[in-house]
């Protein structure tokens, strides 16, 4: 995708990855409100509902800007492990994701290589290859957390 030429690719890649699960966890979330928001459910390696959309939040910044774009965000990865909040301000830390990410779709190539560096584990894969890589690997973490987090509302409301 060309800046400015392809619309209706960056409204289909938003379709799919906000419309369909960034906003969608969100919403878990939110309806968890402040006082489950934080909780972790009693089950090895578990994570809150904020942890798991924070996590979403610097995994698709950091592929989307960091290796697509080779814009630096900064991102601490544990940090998003031990995070916690209010659903206010993981509803603000969604919407900075969202505009960026809304500005971003527009900049990038689909089918032009990657102008920041893929982990390592990812050199060499298709990931690695393309934006349009990165992007596929983008909605296949944010369907896998979006299913976690389901998991995650349901054992922390029993």
């Amino acid at each position: 995708m060309t800046e400015g030429r392809d619309a209706s690719a960056a409204d289909e890649w938003w379709w799919f990855l906000v419309d369909r699960h960034l906003d969608r966890m969100l919403a878990i979330a939110s309806d968890l409100g402040d006082d489950l928001v934080n909780v972790r459910p009693s089950l090895p390696g578990a994570n809150s509902a904020v942890q798991i959309v924070l996590h979403c939040c610097g995994m698709l910044e950091w592929w989307t800007r960091e290796a697509v774009l080779g814009t630096d965000v900064g991102r601490d990865r544990d940090a998003e492990f031990e995070a916690s909040g209010s659903v206010a301000e993981l509803t603000a830390r969604v919407d900075v994701v969202r505009r960026h990410l809304r500005a971003d779709l527009l900049l990038i190539e689909l089918d032009g290589p990657l102008r920041g560096d893929p982990s390592d584990h990812y050199k060499g894969t298709p990931i690695g290859a393309s934006a349009r890589g990165v992007l596929l690997h983008v909605l296949e973490e944010l369907a896998q957390h979006h299913g976690h987090l389901e998991i995650t509302r349901d054992v922390v409301r029993r």
